[in-house]
């Protein structure tokens, strides 16, 4: 398989010289201007996503795209603060000049989606509900990781351990039924652990798009719950070099988190380097700090490419690397927290930037080749990607671990997009993935595996006037081969060779019903297949504060879902209205069944009772909903409101499904001013409320409601070398003591992070 994978790498470097990809060259131009005025915009972005190319306009509003090709249709978008988003879909072989006409609206308007449609386009177009979160909002959100700094959009929901470690749940899925793609490979990190963030440096996201639902038929296995797309910045215009300094500092944990990056495009070669570091000590609530909960993190990334008029082909690499504290017990009676020795740790203690026993040990390696070529009218786009996930667990030693896993994936993805004359969008594609994981060391909680995977699918979009429906099928397969393994000549896990396969289809339409108001509706079914923990995991995960057994009988989980939207997009008001029903066959899920437990020898002669959780199957039912609402009555104040929804029921007993968040709504009153010399002037203030979580499985615990103060404000300063950015942001200020219903850490006890204030400060130089 590793052959097979250097033997196309080898292939597509080969056809870079092959004239099979030559096509003429053209340079596209075009002037922006004010709808009202007809002044020029100065500034204003302009970019071709799918041929990477990006520019701005001058002082007289005029830009040019130069060494595009000079056929084939693309999105083109222009994007300016305080302008509605402009996105008009440009026949390079019949124009090669556009005047653009941008209007005025307190809202700039929806980015354009790439991950709920093989070709880009504008959301307006896409029947599936997806969401992006720009640069700007997730710096303003200060969350101590990127899941955590996107948990607030209505639908995502995050299972937190302490502040370090957030993985995403959508719409009440979480661990492998959602897909996070990165450098658009999809990110593979032993992602069934609970303990198991995502392996992503939080500075190197431009912006993430979020799918909601299924999404099986684009991507697969592990997407039945929804995407996480993150998605690095656009290169930089030809000739020019730059490069930015980001750093902030978090008052709960001390969290210092910085990063550099600089680059630059020299007539079509383009490149990126950056490099981030983060400390934080405990994270604390009203009247403690927890011991041994914080972290440090050292991420370096980079990207080569080149950028022509066949198309572009860039490489991006990264090494993630993290030391998480993790903690083994929570207060006692009197809320202290307590060493080992029985002694009482101090909050000056818990506030010492170092890690102690126990704690993890991550490496991510990723490496990944993104291609688009132009074919004529075509484009042929592919991804090839190895990563290397080396996971390690210490809790005796600092330097010997007790769990060693190492995981190496190798994933490709290849898409063709036919010529098409704007009505008809029709595109192929084939993905597949091969891993090997090994355990190393003396502590066993998966067995060693391999798995091996290909799906292939088909899709068709037909474009109108207003709107546009899609339609496409999939067929993927899976094997995954467990090795047997032997303990002190006591049997620990028995060999098994399981295989997949599924049949998956999405049919959906977007239609703009009348001015500014888009129905949407989606039907698809997803698929996936059991992760490796949920087949054959027999031992306890250092973390967890559980005993778990797998079960290699489980069967794949398949889902058909509905989803039906309403959006209504004006200058001065804006709603969204979506509602869901999901069925899944097959659902696992893991749960401590009739209070068994089981004793763990420390070594030492002492034993610890842990719970068992075993994983079972059920059918299960999901439905709920997301309604948002922004006014902008007064073009510098702005009222955002969103409320999300999701009831989980067990279709065996009628009983609630275990780890769905509570409803929520999410309130914030946005003040703009505008000030002299100054851009992007803020003062924000918003409300959280969680409601009692009342709906919880046998052995779960109910979680009361609580409602969560934050604030915030920030301004830029016009530089010649572009804006400098400075921002506040408060959360949780009234120091309120609450649990999360999917806080890891609410069983033993520990609120949820208090009060916390995050300084930012974003430079630009050269």
């Amino acid at each position: 398989m590793k052959k097979i994978h250097l033997v196309f790498l080898v292939l597509w470097y080969t056809l870079f010289s092959s004239p099979l990809f030559a096509s003429g060259l053209a340079d596209f131009k075009g002037r922006v201007t004010d709808a009202g005025d007809h002044e020029p915009l100065v500034g204003a972005t302009v970019y071709i996503s799918d041929l990477k190319a990006v520019t701005s306009t001058n002082v007289n509003g005029e830009f040019t795209l130069k060494n595009i090709p000079s056929k084939g249709r693309f999105l083109l978008e222009v994007r300016f603060v305080g302008y509605k988003t402009f996105s008009q879909i440009v026949d390079l072989s019949t124009i090669n000049r556009l005047n653009i006409a941008m209007e005025t609206s307190a809202i700039e308007g929806a980015e354009v989606v790439i991950t709920g449609s093989p070709f880009s386009a504008n959301n307006k177009t896409n029947s599936l509900s997806v969401v992006t979160v720009g640069k700007d909002k997730l710096a303003q959100a200060a969350g101590t990781n990127l899941v955590d700094a996107i948990s607030k959009v209505p639908g995502i929901s995050q299972v937190s351990t302490g502040g370090a470690i957030s993985k995403p749940t959508i719409r009440g899925l979480g661990y492998n039924r959602v897909l996070t793609m990165v450098d658009g490979a999809r990110e593979e990190a032993q992602q069934w652990g609970d303990e198991h963030g995502i392996e992503v440096d939080q500075f190197s996201a431009a912006r993430v798009e979020i799918l909601k639902g299924p999404a099986s038929l684009l991507y697969g296995s592990d997407a039945l719950g929804g995407v996480i797309n993150i998605i690095d910045d656009l290169v930089p215009p030809p000739g020019s070099f730059n490069g930015n300094f980001t750093s902030s500092y978090a008052t709960n944990n001390g969290l210092t988190a910085s990063s550099l990056m600089l680059q630059g495009n020299d007539d079509g070669f383009v490149y990126r380097g950056r490099a981030s570091y983060k400390n934080a000590y405990g994270f604390a609530y009203k009247g403690a700090v927890v011991p041994n909960s914080g972290f440090n993190e050292f991420n370096v990334n980079g990207m080569l490419g080149l950028n022509k008029s066949w198309g572009y082909s860039h490489l991006t690499f990264s090494r993630f690397q993290t030391n998480i504290g993790l903690v083994e017990r929570g207060p006692d009676e009197q809320g202290a927290y307590l060493d080992e020795d029985g002694n009482v740790v101090s909050k000056a203690e818990a506030r010492e930037r170092r890690i102690g026993l126990p704690f993890q040990n991550i490496n991510h390696y990723r490496a990944a080749l993104n291609s688009n070529f132009i074919l004529g009218t075509g484009q042929l786009k592919t991804t090839f990607a190895f990563q290397r996930n080396i996971r390690k667990e210490f809790e005796e030693s600092t330097t010997e671990p007790g769990l060693n896993l190492n995981l190496n994936s190798y994933t490709y993805d290849v898409k063709y997009y036919f010529p098409n004359a704007g009505k008809w969008e029709p595109a192929i594609g084939v993905q597949g993935m091969y891993q090997n994981n090994l355990n190393k060391g003396d502590e066993f909680l998966i067995p060693d595996y391999n798995s091996n995977n290909i799906g292939a699918f088909v899709y068709l979009k037909r474009n109108f006037d207003k709107g546009a429906i899609n339609i496409g099928a999939r067929y993927d397969y899976k094997k995954i081969n467990g090795k047997a393994l032997a303990v002190d000549g006591e049997p620990l896990f028995t060999a098994f060779d399981n295989q997949f396969s599924n049949v998956s289809g999405s049919v959906g339409f977007a239609y703009e019903v009348a001015k500014n108001l888009v129905l949407k509706g989606n039907a698809g079914t997803g698929f996936r297949a059991p992760n490796i923990a949920e087949l054959a995991a027999n031992g306890r995960h250092e973390g967890t504060f559980r005993y778990e057994i797998g079960n290699s009988n489980l069967k794949q989980e398949t889902s058909l879902q509905f989803d039906l939207g309403l959006e209504y997009t004006a200058n001065a008001v804006t709603f969204g209205l979506n509602a869901y029903a999901n069925r899944i066959y097959n659902y696992i899920y893991s749960g401590n069944f009739n209070n068994e437990v089981t004793g763990i020898s420390d070594g030492n002669g002492m034993t610890e009772t842990l719970p068992v959780y075993r994983f079972v199957q059920t059918n299960a039912d999901l439905i709920g909903g997301e309604a948002s609402m922004d006014f902008h009555l007064i073009k510098s104040l702005h009222f955002e409101n969103s409320f999300a929804y999701v009831k989980g029921t067990n279709r065996a007993n009628d009983q609630p499904l275990p780890f769905i968040p509570a409803a929520s709504i999410n309130n914030e009153l946005r003040f703009e001013p505008n000030i002299k010399g100054l851009a992007g002037t803020y003062m924000k203030v918003g409300l959280t409320n969680v409601l009692k979580q009342a709906r919880f499985d046998s052995f779960e615990t109910q979680t009361d409601g609580y409602t969560l103060l934050d604030a915030g404000l920030g301004t830029s300063i016009n530089t010649k070398r572009g804006k400098l950015n400075l921002w506040v942001t408060g959360q949780n200020l009234l120091d309120k003591k609450y649990f999360n219903h999917l806080s890891r850490y609410k069983m033993e006890g520990i609120y949820n992070t208090g009060r916390n204030v995050t300084f930012g400060i974003s430079v630009p130089f050269l």
